[in-house]
């Protein structure tokens, strides 16, 4: 086998512990249907037999953070009953590592069949490098959920010592450093390893100079819990997604502020996806596309400001995020305040964003960010360089873009509206890097901190 499927489980783990007619969404690319035509649920599309579903029941999971909101609005506001998917069951996880189990037992067996997930976890399920017995689990990915949302978190105590963007020009990487010398490491955590939250720190570490594998100690914490560690003062500082990072700034005892925003690092920068088993798609192509069609949907609402107070109302209720709706508001809008005497963000094209943003398609999966991702695992020794060589088969045999272009074309988006490359092309950083995904070799080369392995 190759060099990715033969990589080593056990070293790679140790740290993990609609029909053709419809027209409702034509020409609104941006431009979601209104809460007038949609509330309280969707009406129901007349299916043909081409567009009725084999099954009208799936489980998907989601982890409580904004990334999992269209699955959560097309369950309520009845996107997947619109398309006769009438027993949708949103469940929610307990952690990455619990949905991870789940996903490998499959529905039958009391798991799921798919749902929200960070990347690359699909193409590790499906290489089998995090599953049990490294059992494979071939996985589709079908849409990204979202862009933007995500953050640095430090805790108080650390107030004054340069955290912001780049804290190489600010001193605070110098600070982390001084801190491992003597003795009492920084310590800082993401939600699952090797997956977008801890890329998003081990980059703004290593931008600042900070070897993320040799400077301060990195831990998996579940997203719920980062707030209560940082509290109780085991934590210096985490990544992960809204509504956790601005939760810190609200809380009574002052116990954090906020470094530095994901969409300041990247802008518009891919943040989670919906995936499916593969045997579950193959025995259910026409209810894939309905699922689909219904996350399409949702995404296209919840980006309509219309409708940001009754979703602000629906996430934050106790059956789903259970937060206060002052958690949800401010980053939908672009509005952190970032605390540590930081001016206060207030910028729309920095808030999350689930159906276009500033570089047009959110929802579309590209090809061009999966190979950053299997990248980015290069970089930190996650998986061996070779894995470069097979990124196209690795990406290909996980891509289901086909499923989302067939999905929007059958709801009416206009062509013009469908990205017409796999790829989006160049990616900007913050500090000034650039990934071409057509040589990410010359990427990988422009690294200065890295942890490469043959």
């Amino acid at each position: 086998m190759s060099d990715f499927s033969g990589l080593s489980r056990r070293r790679f783990i140790a740290t993990a512990g609609a029909a053709s007619g419809a027209v409702l969404l034509k020409g609104c690319f941006g431009n979601p249907p209104s809460p007038a035509n949609l509330s309280p649920r969707a009406e129901a599309m007349t299916l043909s037999p081409a567009t009725t579903p084999e099954v009208s029941n799936i489980k998907l999971g989601y982890i409580a953070i904004a990334e999992s909101a269209p699955l959560i609005i097309a369950r309520e506001k009845g996107f997947f009953d619109r398309y006769g998917m009438t027993g949708v069951d949103v469940s929610k996880q307990a952690s990455w590592g619990a949905a991870r189990d789940n996903i490998e037992i499959g529905s039958e067996g009391g798991g799921i069949d798919g749902g929200q997930w960070q990347m690359p976890m699909p193409h590790l399920i499906s290489e089998g490098l995090i599953t049990k017995g490294s059992r494979k689990i071939p996985m589709v990915l079908l849409a990204q959920l979202s862009t933007q949302g995500n953050g640095i978190a430090i805790a108080t105590k650390h107030e004054g010592k340069g955290f912001g963007l780049d804290i190489g020009k600010s001193g605070a990487g110098d600070y982390i450093k001084q801190m491992s010398q003597n003795g009492t490491p920084f310590k800082a955590a993401y939600t699952f390893p090797k997956v977008n939250q801890d890329f998003w720190i081990r980059y703004w570490l290593a931008a600042g100079g900070v070897d993320p594998n040799k400077d301060l100690n990195l831990i998996a914490v579940p997203a719920a819990q980062t707030v209560a560690n940082m509290r109780t003062g085991s934590m210096d500082g985490f990544s992960t997604g809204d509504p956790w990072p601005y939760r810190i700034i609200k809380d009574r005892r002052k116990i954090g502020f906020m470094a530095a925003l994901t969409a300041q690092m990247w802008p518009a920068h891919p943040e989670e996806y919906l995936a499916l088993r593969r045997d579950w798609i193959e025995k259910h192509p026409i209810a894939t596309k309905a699922i689909l069609k219904a996350v399409m949907e949702a995404q296209q609402w919840c980006d309509d400001p219309k409708n940001r107070e009754e979703m602000v109302r629906i996430l934050a209720t106790r059956k789903y995020f259970n937060v206060p709706t002052d958690f949800l508001r401010g980053p939908y809008e672009g509005h952190y305040i970032m605390g540590d005497s930081k001016p206060e963000v207030k910028d729309p094209n920095l808030g999350i964003k689930y159906w276009k943003d500033i570089r047009g398609s959110v929802s579309y999966p590209y090809k061009s960010h999966d190979l950053w991702f299997l990248t980015e695992s290069v970089r930190w020794g996650f998986l061996p360089e070779g894995v470069l060589g097979e990124s196209k088969r690795i990406i290909d045999t996980v891509s289901g873009e086909k499923y989302w272009r067939e999905a929007a074309q059958e709801i009416g988006i206009p062509a013009a509206d469908i990205p017409q490359s796999t790829s989006r092309g160049l990616e900007k950083f913050f500090d000034g890097v650039e990934f071409n995904p057509e040589n990410p070799k010359a990427y990988l080369d422009s690294l200065k901190i890295k942890s490469i392995k043959a």
